[in-house]
């Protein structure tokens, strides 16, 4: 049986990061990302004696852990070498090389838009989790960069007469509910929030982007180089559509986050249908009518 290529490149995208990295880290989406999970953190009274920080690029996420009192033991598996420190592993996102049950606690963040099967991903760290341990990630979303998107998309069939593959597909928050259900979690929530960024021209934030590891790692994209007249057409169309009143640029970054637990005996469990002890209507105070006949009862 054939089967499909991967949809991302995983070698490059670990060369790209590692570059980045090596270059100075393009660090201000992390930061705020890191100053978030630790608000989210906050809002959960418990202890979370192990925890796992997977693939967070940088060890923004980790430095906040540390600092949690809550926190005994923090592993951080990175995806490409780090720097040094206790409970650093250089490992694969896609094959944790983690016992089950190891862990109370685990976070990512901006690791997993870019890993090939998220499903599996999730499973794993799931099956790393003890029994009512909290997972906590976030990553970007399918609103991310759709000004450079629509723009080089433009600029390239005007110039060249087709489109070739250049952002990755994003997960979108509606489906992300259903794979953390689907991995085994208990009371799995995704939400999204999104943040604008605002640039002088769309080549500084190409040039933040290269400096994030978060250039194009499609398996499929395109091998030629990019034709200078496609380049300043996207800069001309993401300038027409995309400036404010002073002339700078938005672009957008969508971020998800989720959150599930291990299942566990002690966490609330919806109540099975029909079996309300009550009518809405009389704890409403108001009259219940059935849509079909009209009538009241």
């Amino acid at each position: 049986m054939t089967h499909p290529p991967p949809l991302f490149d995983t070698a490059l995208a670990r060369r790209r990061l590692a570059r980045a990295r090596a270059a100075g880290y393009a660090d201000f989406l992390l930061a705020r990302l890191a100053d978030d999970l630790e608000d989210r953190l906050g809002a959960v009274l418990r202890r979370f004696p192990r925890a796992l920080d997977l693939a967070t690029p940088t060890p923004v996420a980790a430095d906040r852990l540390h600092r949690d009192s809550r926190i005994d033991t923090l592993i951080r598996l990175c995806a490409v070498t780090g720097e040094p420190g206790p409970g650093l592993l250089v490992g694969d996102p896609e094959a944790l090389p983690l016992g089950g049950g190891a862990f109370d606690l685990a976070v990512s963040l901006l690791a997993l838009q870019h890993v090939n099967d998220l499903p599996g991903v999730l499973v794993q760290l799931r099956r790393a989790l003890r029994p009512d341990g909290l997972f906590m990630g976030a990553l970007l979303g399918g609103r991310s960069l759709f000004e450079l998107r629509q723009a080089f998309g433009e600029a390239e069939s005007g110039v060249e007469g087709g489109i070739s593959p250049r952002v990755a597909p994003f997960a979108e928050v509606r489906d992300l509910g259903g794979l953390l259900q689907r991995a085994g979690f208990a009371l799995p929530v995704a939400d999204t929030e999104t943040l604008t960024v605002r640039y002088d021209d769309p080549f500084a934030l190409m040039r933040d982007l290269r400096a994030m590891g978060l250039t194009n790692v499609l398996t499929e994209r395109r091998r030629t180089p990019l034709r200078r007249a496609t380049l300043m057409r996207m800069a001309a169309i993401y300038a027409e559509r995309f400036a404010d009143p002073d002339g700078r640029l938005r672009a957008t970054f969508e971020i998800l986050w989720l959150s599930g637990w291990a299942p566990h005996e002690s966490q609330q469990k919806p109540l099975k249908p029909g079996s309300a002890k009550a009518r809405l209507a009389e704890a409403l105070g108001t009259t219940e009518r059935n849509p079909d006949m009209g009538s009241e009862r």
